[in-house]
């Protein structure tokens, strides 16, 4: 069974860093894309960054130069390193990954707060 286990969210100020991590069991993650997602009150679930088996990253447009998305395969744990983090970066966020082959499960984590206020 596939866990997923966000950590490191809290209340930071604007301009501050936070690193977020997700501990991941039950498969070989290695093999896998894993992203981070985020939703904000009363706004639907986006996608915030993604990384795939090979390293490669993609970020959306609000978070880019901002946020690093990494791996760390030996340990299935996957980082979200937030700088320069702004009042309307404040959302839940949440660690997921597809499985990519049948039944094409979705998983996710239970989500951790980052609410960035002064």
């Amino acid at each position: 069974q596939v866990q997923l286990v966000e950590s490191g969210g809290g209340l930071v100020q604007p301009g501050g860093s936070l690193r977020l991590s997700c501990a991941a069991s039950g498969s070989r993650f290695s093999t896998l894309r894993m992203d981070w997602f985020r939703q904000a009150p009363g706004k639907q679930r986006e996608l915030v960054a993604g990384i795939n088996s090979g390293g490669i990253t993609n970020y959306a447009d609000f978070v880019k130069g901002r946020f690093a998305i990494s791996r760390d395969t030996a340990k299935n744990t996957l980082y979200l390193q937030m700088n320069t983090l702004q009042p309307e970066d404040t959302a839940v966020y949440y660690c997921h990954v597809r499985i990519p082959f049948p039944p094409f499960s979705d998983y996710w984590g239970q989500g951790t707060q980052v609410t960035v206020s002064s």
